[in-house]
């Protein structure tokens, strides 16, 4: 954050520089020469109300305290002043903290044998205290001309995407007298948004997230900022809290509906807006730093509270800390969660499958009266060593690239929803019928019972590896996904194969599982029976994606005819 702009009653002043480097300079806008005491007089007032301190660790600026107390500091020292030592010479008595609902801080130091109070906050709050305005080094009355005057270039300085804070002072008698306070100018900050922000929005917007802006600055501020991140839309106005306060829960509900940005809100209308919203089905995740942000955090779906500057109350409230107080963090959560939940789909889905298709081969041929396809030991060697692997690799898939393409799934959905269900037990039962099928051909042809027996248990086993494959994506091929894009999934494959040959080939091993060694042409036959039903999928989506192409283009002939 940093202070760009000066406006006093006798002149408009600039500060050169960004950040908390404090290497800038107090410059008038017009470029003609000037002592700037009016300036350098609003820039110590300014110093002598705030609690942030700015020194350097090493190489690098810390900062401890309000960002936005942090960079009048740095204000300060670029007009040639020194904030510690104007702290030693007027020494603080009382303290009124800055709070949402007065939208200013208070402060009253002793200079000397006077006691001055010194006000900085929301200009239109510390207008409305006003009675004077320091010009000409004299007291003038602050007349409704000249706040409206004030209010005026303040709204200008927040068109410019500036966050503006008046200061003024007054001299007073006793630490607790009010007093009718003289204006000594406006600052217009500028909090520059993280660069990632706007695309963060963006890709927001299109995973069917609304981003709602609430901030307690002016509203000419928050639009400016809100359409350059992409947030306020052409046409759409932002709401001030004082204007919703007052509405009937029925109709702020309709209201949060349409609204994109709400500035001037104060902490009891950040819990009602979470309260509307979630009223309107909405599932809420609220963002907050202050204390008094606590109440919104707790009563949204998900908190979510800043790590860095947020306060040790509204962490204990939250339910998630950012550690780089980034927004686009939270969007990268969102993109990982729905990864995450993707995998645990097609973790369910593949072994679901696989004991479908173990059951299935088991079921059925005992309902034909046929010998039993697979030894009680062979069933257990598919289930420890050959199906476990492939699905903790599916566990660790990369998220897909379309996943914040997708709109939110319904938070009642179950696990099964999306035809996952039939996708379980038609893929299972085609395993278990091919496998069957591959063990009653074996024994029609004469094939001894060892060798059907071994043909039906690595049948099963690459039925099982081939589906962990297509359990990768639920729209996409291997092909559009890559092979490569899960070594973990190849590892695993790659070792189910291994011991389903140790199984098969070391004479040992034949004596345990009662295997016999397979020839060429059976491994053909496998292996061609095995893959029938990735191919079939294959096949199914490639038509999918032509028909929606296809769709896609004669839709767009058609608007192109019609323009």
């Amino acid at each position: 954050m940093t202070v760009r702009r000066l406006l006093t009653p006798d002149g408009n002043y600039m500060l050169t520089g960004d950040g908390y480097d404090a290497r800038g300079r107090l410059q008038t806008e017009s470029g003609a020469k000037s002592d700037a005491g009016d300036a350098r007089r609003a820039l110590a007032a300014l110093a002598l109300c705030q609690n942030a301190s700015v020194g350097r660790q090493g190489s690098r600026v810390a900062v401890q305290g309000d960002p936005l107390e942090a960079a009048l500091i740095v204000a300060t020292r670029k007009g040639g002043l020194d904030e510690q030592e104007l702290m030693r010479r007027a020494p603080r008595v009382l303290e009124v903290p800055f709070s949402s609902e007065l939208q200013r801080m208070t402060v009253v130091v002793r200079e000397g044998q006077k006691l001055r109070q010194i006000t900085k906050g929301a200009p239109e709050t510390v207008l409305q205290r006003c009675s004077y305005e320091l010009r000409g080094g004299r007291l003038q009355p602050m007349t409704k001309e000249r706040r409206d005057y004030w209010l005026a270039r303040t709204a200008e300085m927040g068109r410019e995407s500036l966050r503006s804070i008046a200061v003024a002072q007054a001299d007073v008698q006793h630490p607790a007298e009010g007093a009718g306070l003289c204006l000594l100018g406006v600052v217009g900050l500028y909090d520059p948004p993280r660069t990632e922000v706007p695309d963060a929005v963006r890709r927001c917007r299109a995973a069917g997230i609304r981003t709602l802006m609430v901030t307690g600055d002016h509203p000419d501020t928050a639009a400016a900022i809100a359409r350059g991140l992409g947030i306020l839309r052409s046409g759409e106005l932002v709401a001030q809290g004082r204007e919703l306060e007052d509405l009937p829960d029925a109709e702020l509900r309709q209201r949060v509906k349409e609204t994109s940005v709400f500035a001037r809100v104060s902490p009891q209308f950040k819990l009602r807006l979470v309260d509307a919203l979630r009223r309107n089905g909405e599932v809420v995740a609220m963002t907050g730093d202050g204390l008094n942000d606590a109440p919104a955090l707790k009563a949204a779906d998900i908190g979510v509270a800043m790590g860095v500057s947020g306060c040790d109350v509204t962490k204990e409230a939250a339910d998630m800390v950012l550690s780089d107080d980034n927004f686009a963090t939270i969007v990268a959560a969102v993109e990982e969660g729905r990864g995450i939940y993707d995998n645990i789909r097609k973790f369910v889905r593949y072994l679901l499958t696989c004991n479908v298709g173990e059951v299935l081969v088991m079921f059925l041929a005992a309902l034909i009266g046929s010998p039993l396809p697979l030894l009680p030991i062979q069933i257990l060697w598919v289930n420890l060593a050959t199906d476990g692997l492939p699905a903790l690799a599916l566990g660790l898939e990369p998220v897909e690239r379309d996943v914040l393409s997708r709109p939110p799934r319904p938070p009642r959905e179950g696990i099964f929803a999306r035809r996952l269900g039939w996708r379980i037990t038609s893929r299972g039962t085609l395993i278990g019928l091919t496998t069957l099928g591959v063990f009653l051909a074996a024994r029609a042809l004469g094939r001894p019972m060892v060798e059907a027996r071994t043909m039906t248990f690595a049948t099963l086993v690459l039925s099982q590896l081939f589906h962990a494959f297509d359990c990768r994506s639920e729209t996409r091929s291997l092909f559009e996904l890559g092979f490569a894009s899960n070594p973990y999934l190849l590892g695993a494959v790659a070792s189910s194969v291994g011991l389903l040959l140790f199984a098969i080939y070391p004479p040992f091993a034949q004596a345990m599982f009662q295997t016999v060694p397979l020839h060429l042409a059976d491994w053909l036959v496998i292996v061609a029976v095995s893959g029938m039903g990735s191919f079939a999928i294959a096949l199914r989506r490639r038509w999918l994606r032509w028909r929606i192409m296809a769709g896609s283009l004669r839709g767009e002939m058609a608007w192109k005819s019609r323009s």
